[in-house]
């Protein structure tokens, strides 16, 4: 944001030097990025005197220039060759200098430099209007009057303007500081606090008055929630034409080009005051202002000339007939204000600022008014700026305010009552801060103090802060005008010995991050936002009212597809071996409201491990996977992980992850389909699992710990031919409950399908570990269990011994 040190001025006059001014705004939070001079004539004539053409003759050599001799004044004479057909004897001209450097109207720069024209020296030059950056012409040189002083400078004959502009860097909660009266009012809070002296001035109004009631146009509010407060005036026999140099001068120093006279005192009450305003062609304005919003997909264009689909949310202001704005955003191309405007209706407004964010986002338009509209203008400067810019515009343009102020209000909220505790301020900051300066600070930032007590203050905010809501807002506002670097140099306190929570939330996602990432798998991040193409089952979709596009219209209801997209985006940089996760959310509604889950992906695609000139053979995925699934679940406490079979249209092969009847995820084998879809040309496993749910059944179980068995193990083999359909689950659930004391663990370490084998039938290799606690296992007990799991694994499921 731009603020002009001449219009800061107008405000507040204080004797300091810019740079110091400078280092006060960066002070008070108003960090100024950069600071740069401002000249309404570029250059400022420096260099350029008023000489007189004392000989003018024909160039010797040439048919179109002129050989002159010119008076500089204090005796010196230099020889000038002038190709302007315009010159002659006796005339007062600009005569710009050796070393001089002109700034052309077109932007062109020129040095001035002693030379030789045509075998004739050429000392200086005499210049045109559009040389000198004062216009256009270039028809031939500029003649001054008779009566100018030759030697004089030529800035001492036109009136430049010099300016300073400070480039602010404003943060967005700032809504107060986007005007010259809210920097103002900080550096005059700073000043009463450094006792500094200045002088305190603001635009006067008191000379506003309604001249005849010739002209009113009533104001209509429909849409009372976008729009609170609405005021507007009609101006008639106006005339638009450029405005002067004063109000030129005011935009241009801050990057705006003039346009006529009343659009630059709209413009230049925004930038002053901070209140946007709008100036419609009176005369296009049928019977009276409504404020509403028309229906979806109405046709509306705009200020530059473009047809925009209106949404049914956005505010419009019209009449009767049709609409003449978007509200606090953009005019409309057909009551614009141009040459032959006579009578102006001129809109001073209150607007919804989520409203106007919405519309503005939607249209993809950003403009002076809406950046205002949108963090919040204040709600009491409304008929201040009307009546601000009437009389302004009765002084450029002429013409008789031909209403009264035509006024909706509806009763906004109440300004905001805060409490502040001594005790909350000097723990925040690390010190007390003197009371005498406290009271110093409150009353220059406007805040009303209503009561003072023992423990705190009771204050009254202005209702242009509205970025102050909290005892912490207020605290930050105490000590950016107290000064961050007057505060003691104190070190941290910390808490030694913090408090552990082992089954936290936070501990378990980053017990099992290290658990992935120690085994190789690396940690993904993706948008919540995603395409309306991804689809799950997880509730209603959640969809994005002001998308930044269609990709990102909705939010995710699954992990899975910006998973795929991960692995397409690797698999297409050569990147073929990979082992992913990521926790995140996923998204939807019902009827109760908006629903919220927790999620991890993991994602396995590629070899598990490098191939490497030792190994033989790979590793199979699909049961490295589901070992990984296991122990991950053993390490919250879930011993028996189940898998179940499941239908998902995304797997070519899914499982059900569940325990104790919970369903907690599902695991298994891309679909082809989905593959293609994100083309990608090989397999990807994956599970996706409720972390919501399972950190919250985590440890349901009391952890037992028993003394390490000091007898030995025995191993026993079984290698088992028996029906397709038949589960390893099903086989290690009969032998648990055939011999519960001695029987350690059930594993699969083969499983063959193919040839020699009958049709329908596969083999498994199974592996049994037994251990006593009390005594030494001998081969005879071993030998019956085996002899009774063998009779149960028959009598169920009718196998063989191979």
């Amino acid at each position: 944001m731009k603020i002009s040190h001449n219009w800061l001025k107008q405000f507040i006059k204080v004797d300091l030097p810019k740079e110091e001014i400078s280092a006060m705004l960066t002070d008070l939070g108003l960090e100024v990025e950069g600071m740069q001079d401002f000249e309404s004539i570029k250059g400022a004539l420096k260099g350029v005197v008023v000489g007189e053409v004392l000989n003018c003759e024909a160039h010797p050599n040439a048919d179109r220039l002129k050989k002159t001799e010119v008076a500089l004044g204090d005796g010196v004479v230099v020889p000038i060759v002038c190709g302007a057909p315009n010159v002659a004897k006796g005339q007062k001209v600009l005569v710009a200098t050796v070393g001089t450097i002109l700034h052309f109207h077109d932007g062109k720069e020129l040095k001035i430099a002693k030379s030789k024209i045509r075998g004739e020296v050429s000392m200086v030059m005499i210049c045109a209007e559009d040389e000198l950056g004062l216009g256009d012409n270039h028809d031939g040189i500029l003649v001054l009057d008779d009566t100018e002083t030759v030697g004089i400078a030529a800035s001492a004959l036109f009136d430049i303007e010099q300016d300073t502009v400070f480039e602010i860097g404003l943060t967005p909660n700032r809504a107060d500081a986007m005007s010259h009266l809210g920097v103002a009012r900080d550096l005059k809070a700073l000043c009463m606090l450094r006792q500094i002296p200045f002088e305190w001035s603001f635009p006067e109004t008191s000379s506003f008055h309604v001249d005849n009631n010739q002209k009113t146009i009533p104001v209509v509010v429909e849409s009372k929630d976008k729009c609170t407060q609405y005021y507007g005036l009609t101006i008639s026999n106006i005339k638009i034409a450029p405005s002067p140099e004063w109000l030129q001068n005011r935009l241009k120093a801050i990057g705006i080009n003039p346009k006529n006279n009343v659009v630059d005192v709209t413009n230049y009450v925004m930038h002053e005051l901070g209140q946007p305003l709008h100036a419609f062609d009176a005369n296009k304005i049928h019977n009276q202002i409504i404020v509403k919003t028309f229906e979806e997909g109405t046709s509306f264009t705009t200020l530059d000339e473009v047809e925009r689909k209106l949404q049914k949310e956005d505010l419009i202001i019209g009449d009767e007939k049709k609409g003449h704005c978007i509200a606090g955003v953009f005019g409309g191309a057909d009551s614009g204000v141009n040459d032959l405007t006579s009578s102006i209706f001129l809109e001073s407004a209150y607007f919804d600022p989520i409203s106007i964010r919405k519309t503005a986002k939607h249209h993809g338009l950003n403009t002076d008014a809406s950046f205002r509209f949108e963090r919040g203008v204040d709600p009491e400067m409304g008929i201040t700026a009307l009546k601000r810019a009437s009389i302004l515009i009765k002084q450029v343009a002429g013409g008789d305010i031909s209403s009264e102020i035509q006024e909706f209000s509806r009763s906004s909220n109440e300004a905001a009552q805060i409490f502040l505790s001594y005790e909350k301020l000097e723990k925040t900051i690390g010190q007390k801060i003197d009371e005498k300066d406290l009271n110093t600070i409150l009353n220059a930032l406007e805040i009303k103090i209503n009561n003072v007590s023992e423990t705190g203050i009771g204050m009254t905010i202005p209702r242009y802060r509205v970025d102050v809501t909290r005892p912490a807002d207020i605290i930050e506002e105490i000590l950016r005008v107290y000064g961050y670097n007057k505060l003691d140099e104190k070190p941290l306190i910390f808490e030694a010995n913090p408090n552990y929570e082992w089954k936290s939330v936070y501990k378990l996602e980053n017990t099992i991050a290290r658990q992935l990432s120690s085994l190789g798998f690396q940690e993904t991040i993706n948008n919540s936002l995603t395409s309306p193409d991804y689809t799950a089952n997880f509730h209603e979709s959640v969809t994005i009212v002001n998308p930044l596009s269609k990709e990102l219209s909705r939010m995710r209801q699954s992990l899975m597809h910006q998973a795929m997209e991960v692995v397409s985006y690797n698999l297409n940089r050569q990147n073929k071996q990979l082992k992913l996760y990521e926790f995140g959310s996923v998204y939807g509604k019902n009827k109760e409201g908006f629903v919220e889950e927790k999620r991890l992906s993991i994602t396995l695609s590629g070899s598990v491990f490098n191939s490497h000139w030792e190994e033989n053979q790979q590793i199979e995925p699909f049961f490295y996977f589901k070992g990984l699934l296991v122990d991950f679940f053993k390490t919250f406490g879930f011993q028996e992980l189940q898998f179940e079979s499941a239908e998902d249209s995304n797997f070519e092969m899914a499982f059900s992850l569940s325990h104790h009847r919970k369903i907690y995820g599902t695991f298994g084998l891309i679909s082809p389909q989905l593959n293609k879809e994100f083309d990608v040309e090989q397999d990807v496993y994956f599970a996706e699992i409720n972390w919501s749910l399972l950190s919250q059944n985590a440890f349901s179980k009391q952890i037992l710990f028993q003394e390490v068995a000091k007898f030995p193990f025995m191993r026993r083999d079984f290698a088992l031919l028996l029906d397709q359909e038949v589960k390893f689950e099903s086989l290690q659930e009969i032998a648990f409950n055939t011999e519960r004391k001695i029987l350690n663990s059930v594993s699969l370490f083969d499983v063959y399908e193919g040839k020699n084998l009958p049709k329908g039938k596969k083999s498994y290799g199974i592996n049994f570990t037994f251990q006593d606690k009390n005594r030494t296992l001998t081969d005879k007990q071993v030998d019956k269990v085996m002899q009774k799991l063998l009779k149960n694994f028959k009598d169920k499921f009718q196998v063989e011994l191979r």
